[in-house]
Protein backbone atom coordinates (compact mmCIF):
# COMPACT_ATOMS: atom_id res chain seq x y z
CA UNK A 1 0.00 0.00 0.00
CA UNK A 2 1.35 3.57 -1.20
CA UNK A 3 1.89 5.95 2.10
CA UNK A 4 -0.92 8.75 1.99
CA UNK A 5 1.30 11.20 4.05
CA UNK A 6 -0.72 11.57 7.43
CA UNK A 7 1.18 12.08 10.35
CA UNK A 8 1.25 10.19 13.36
CA UNK A 9 -0.29 6.52 11.81
CA UNK A 10 2.39 4.52 13.17
CA UNK A 11 2.79 6.14 16.56
CA UNK A 12 -1.54 5.71 17.13
CA UNK A 13 -1.24 2.17 15.58
CA UNK A 14 1.86 1.27 18.63
CA UNK A 15 -0.25 2.54 21.02
CA UNK A 16 -2.46 -0.54 22.25
CA UNK A 17 0.98 -2.60 22.08
CA UNK A 18 2.13 -0.10 24.27
CA UNK A 19 -0.14 0.29 27.38
CA UNK A 20 -0.22 -3.10 27.26
CA UNK A 21 3.33 -3.23 27.82
CA UNK A 22 3.33 -1.21 30.24
CA UNK A 23 0.13 -3.07 32.03
CA UNK A 24 1.94 -6.57 31.74
CA UNK A 25 2.43 -6.91 35.25
CA UNK A 26 -0.95 -5.55 36.71
CA UNK A 27 -3.53 -7.28 38.71
CA UNK A 28 -7.29 -6.40 39.07
CA UNK A 29 -6.69 -4.52 42.07
CA UNK A 30 -3.67 -2.58 40.73
CA UNK A 31 -5.63 -1.60 37.84
CA UNK A 32 -8.24 0.04 40.28
CA UNK A 33 -6.03 1.68 41.96
CA UNK A 34 -6.12 5.26 42.46
CA UNK A 35 -3.04 7.60 43.91
CA UNK A 36 -5.59 10.10 45.26
CA UNK A 37 -9.59 10.22 45.20
CA UNK A 38 -9.13 13.32 42.25
CA UNK A 39 -6.93 11.13 40.46
CA UNK A 40 -7.31 8.64 37.42
CA UNK A 41 -7.14 5.03 37.92
CA UNK A 42 -5.40 2.89 35.29
CA UNK A 43 -8.42 1.20 34.59
CA UNK A 44 -10.49 4.88 34.18
CA UNK A 45 -7.78 5.78 31.95
CA UNK A 46 -8.24 3.01 29.31
CA UNK A 47 -12.32 3.62 29.51
CA UNK A 48 -11.57 7.36 28.44
CA UNK A 49 -8.92 6.28 25.78
CA UNK A 50 -12.06 3.74 25.17
CA UNK A 51 -14.25 6.54 25.09
CA UNK A 52 -12.44 9.25 23.22
CA UNK A 53 -11.92 6.73 20.39
CA UNK A 54 -15.25 6.65 18.83
CA UNK A 55 -17.01 9.83 20.64
CA UNK A 56 -14.70 11.80 19.65
CA UNK A 57 -11.98 10.87 17.20
CA UNK A 58 -13.53 8.61 14.76
CA UNK A 59 -16.39 10.96 14.73
CA UNK A 60 -14.46 13.47 14.28
CA UNK A 61 -12.67 11.81 11.46
CA UNK A 62 -15.63 10.51 9.64
CA UNK A 63 -17.45 14.18 9.74
CA UNK A 64 -14.00 15.60 8.47
CA UNK A 65 -14.13 12.89 5.39
CA UNK A 66 -18.13 13.55 4.67
CA UNK A 67 -18.81 17.57 5.72
CA UNK A 68 -17.46 20.36 4.41
CA UNK A 69 -15.98 22.37 7.34
CA UNK A 70 -18.05 20.68 10.07
CA UNK A 71 -17.74 22.04 13.51
CA UNK A 72 -16.35 20.75 16.73
CA UNK A 73 -17.42 20.92 20.24
CA UNK A 74 -14.42 20.37 22.65
CA UNK A 75 -14.03 17.08 24.45
CA UNK A 76 -14.12 17.10 28.30
CA UNK A 77 -13.05 14.01 29.95
CA UNK A 78 -14.15 15.10 33.53
CA UNK A 79 -17.86 15.21 31.60
CA UNK A 80 -17.82 11.48 31.59
CA UNK A 81 -16.03 10.53 34.96
CA UNK A 82 -18.77 8.17 35.95
CA UNK A 83 -18.96 6.42 32.74
CA UNK A 84 -15.31 5.90 33.31
CA UNK A 85 -15.42 4.86 36.69
CA UNK A 86 -17.90 2.18 36.45
CA UNK A 87 -16.55 0.51 33.17
CA UNK A 88 -14.86 -2.51 33.29
CA UNK A 89 -11.08 -1.99 32.67
CA UNK A 90 -10.40 -5.21 30.44
CA UNK A 91 -13.64 -4.54 28.15
CA UNK A 92 -12.12 -1.08 28.12
CA UNK A 93 -9.23 -1.83 26.90
CA UNK A 94 -10.38 -4.88 24.24
CA UNK A 95 -12.57 -1.74 22.60
CA UNK A 96 -10.10 0.65 22.38
CA UNK A 97 -7.73 -1.62 21.01
CA UNK A 98 -10.60 -2.84 18.29
CA UNK A 99 -11.42 0.83 17.59
CA UNK A 100 -8.31 1.54 17.42
CA UNK A 101 -7.50 -1.08 14.64
CA UNK A 102 -10.23 0.19 12.42
CA UNK A 103 -9.44 3.28 12.68
CA UNK A 104 -5.67 2.69 11.58
CA UNK A 105 -7.03 1.02 8.49
CA UNK A 106 -9.62 3.65 7.82
CA UNK A 107 -6.90 6.52 7.83
CA UNK A 108 -4.43 4.59 6.14
CA UNK A 109 -6.79 4.36 3.33
CA UNK A 110 -7.48 7.96 2.96
CA UNK A 111 -6.53 9.78 -0.51
CA UNK A 112 -3.28 11.81 -0.31
CA UNK A 113 -5.47 15.08 0.17
CA UNK A 114 -7.09 14.05 3.10
CA UNK A 115 -5.01 15.98 5.46
CA UNK A 116 -5.75 19.30 4.48
CA UNK A 117 -9.92 18.72 5.10
CA UNK A 118 -10.53 21.56 7.51
CA UNK A 119 -13.04 22.15 10.34
CA UNK A 120 -13.94 24.68 12.77
CA UNK A 121 -12.99 23.86 16.38
CA UNK A 122 -15.75 25.69 18.69
CA UNK A 123 -12.74 27.14 20.93
CA UNK A 124 -9.52 27.46 18.99
CA UNK A 125 -11.10 28.42 15.48
CA UNK A 126 -9.52 26.20 12.26
CA UNK A 127 -8.28 22.90 12.00
CA UNK A 128 -6.72 20.53 9.46
CA UNK A 129 -7.37 16.78 9.87
CA UNK A 130 -3.44 17.00 9.85
CA UNK A 131 -3.65 18.72 13.76
CA UNK A 132 -6.58 16.49 14.85
CA UNK A 133 -3.89 13.47 13.97
CA UNK A 134 -1.01 15.23 15.82
CA UNK A 135 -3.18 16.47 19.02
CA UNK A 136 -4.44 12.60 18.78
CA UNK A 137 -1.10 11.93 19.18
CA UNK A 138 -0.20 13.96 21.87
CA UNK A 139 -3.44 12.73 23.77
CA UNK A 140 -2.41 9.21 23.13
CA UNK A 141 1.43 10.07 24.80
CA UNK A 142 -0.42 12.14 27.38
CA UNK A 143 -2.31 8.72 28.98
CA UNK A 144 0.99 6.38 28.01
CA UNK A 145 2.88 8.72 30.36
CA UNK A 146 0.07 8.75 32.94
CA UNK A 147 -0.34 5.33 32.90
CA UNK A 148 3.10 4.48 33.18
CA UNK A 149 3.54 6.95 36.10
CA UNK A 150 0.44 5.30 37.62
CA UNK A 151 2.59 1.55 37.13
CA UNK A 152 5.79 2.84 38.36
CA UNK A 153 3.86 4.24 42.01
CA UNK A 154 1.75 0.92 42.44
CA UNK A 155 4.25 -1.60 41.16
CA UNK A 156 7.83 -0.38 41.21
CA UNK A 157 8.36 2.11 43.80
CA UNK A 158 7.21 -0.23 47.15
CA UNK A 159 10.11 -2.81 45.67
CA UNK A 160 12.62 -0.79 45.14
CA UNK A 161 12.98 -0.58 48.62
CA UNK A 162 16.04 2.56 49.61
CA UNK A 163 16.64 3.04 45.93
CA UNK A 164 12.72 4.53 45.49
CA UNK A 165 13.36 7.72 47.43
CA UNK A 166 15.70 8.60 44.46
CA UNK A 167 12.37 9.51 42.74
CA UNK A 168 9.66 11.44 42.98
CA UNK A 169 6.60 9.92 41.75
CA UNK A 170 3.79 12.36 40.98
CA UNK A 171 0.45 9.31 39.64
Amino acid sequence: MEDNGLPCLDLLEATPSILRGLMAELTEEDVRWKPAPDRFSVGEVLAHLSHSEGYCYRTRLDRFMKEENPEFETDDAQFHLELYRDADPEDSFDHFEEQRETNIEFLRDLPKNAGKRTATHQKVGPITLEQMLHEWALHDLGHVRQIAELVRARKYLAGAGPLGSFYQLKP
